[in-house]
């Protein structure tokens, strides 16, 4: 079988592969070098997957989007430090399969195939991904020199988990500069917005999905708070967890996300409540990932609806 894999010349997603470069740089410095083989893992099972679905559809013209090479480094950084590399590789080709293949490829799906991809590991394999969490290493030069092993790896429990069982809330600092046990890439909040600004100057994401689900999810948190119903305060619950990774990275997907500003406003607000309820009255401790798949559903009825209405009204005046 001939494997010689042509790629889709996309400059979009080159921008936000340029954008994760210092995310994964400081990855590596917090966890160590194995995270550059789990993400060879997943780069090399993300794009033959997809590459094997196009030749099914197109033998002749097969192409892969750069858009899996996004998918993959992505997938990559919402995992747990330790988790076992087949874990990784099983988890990325089910994305890519059936939450983009399945839809016809690139430009078609409806779902973020790489939160379909988390989703799929994070209830398949859940004492790889929910039980043993890992402290980053300190001081220069961190985990540049090291590979962190099932040995090194003691139970630590993340920001959100420690706040569930004991009520008590992690330092704004060690939040912003990622000093904390987490998913590999969603720690350092600082370096994720920063990066997130980036994709707005280089107009390559829309900031109005952005601003509306962090409103949404503060103004939603602070009712709550205010009220008593939760302890934790907005600013807590807006830097702990992969919040600010799925709302910089996620849910700005050109592809699953709507087309028009008002239905990117609708669409960021729901992501930003449905997360804080089901962080707040659900058994998970983090809720993005769920609440970007249910606002994935939606999207087409949404910019349905959307248009509609603008018909109506054009019609009446």
């Amino acid at each position: 079988m001939d494997l010689k894999i042509k790629f889709m010349k996309q400059a979009m997603m080159r921008k936000v592969l340029y954008s994760l470069v210092p995310v994964v740089i400081y990855s590596i410095y917090l966890f160590g070098l194995r995270l550059l083989v789990l993400l060879a893992v997943t780069i090399a099972c993300g794009v033959l997957a997809e590459y094997l679905i196009m030749r099914n559809i197109n033998k002749d013209k097969a192409k892969v989007s750069e858009a899996v090479l996004v998918s993959s480094v992505l997938f990559a950084l919402t995992l747990p430090p330790t988790v076992p590399f087949w874990v990784a590789g099983v988890g990325i080709i089910f994305g890519i399969v059936f939450g983009k293949g399945v839809f016809g490829g690139f430009g078609r799906n409806i779902f973020n195939p790489a939160i379909v991809a988390r989703c799929f590991v994070y209830i398949s394999f859940p004492a790889f991904m929910t039980v043993t969490w890992t402290k980053p290493f300190t001081g220069f030069p961190g985990g540049f020199v090291r590979w962190l092993n099932s040995v090194d790896a003691a139970t630590n429990a993340t920001p959100l988990i420690l706040f569930n069982k004991t009520g008590e809330t992690t330092g704004y600092l060690d939040l912003l500069l990622g000093r904390i046990s987490g998913s590999l890439g969603e720690t350092a909040a600082l370096l994720i917005i920063l990066s997130g600004i980036y994709l707005i100057a280089t107009k390559t994401a829309s900031w109005k999905s952005m601003v509306s689900c962090i409103v949404g999810f503060t103004a939603f948190n602070a009712i709550l708070y205010f009220t008593g119903v939760t302890s934790a305060d907005p600013l807590f619950s807006l830097l702990a967890g992969g919040f600010m990774f799925g709302t910089i990275y996620m849910i700005t997907d050109p592809v699953s996300s709507p087309k028009t500003d008002a239905a990117r406003i609708i669409y960021g607000v729901t992501i930003g409540i449905v997360t804080a309820v089901i962080r707040i009255f659900g058994l998970f401790a983090e809720g993005m990932m769920f609440a970007i798949l249910v606002a994935n559903m939606f999207v087409p009825l949404l910019e349905r609806s959307l248009k509609s209405m603008k018909a109506r009204k054009k019609v009446a005046a």
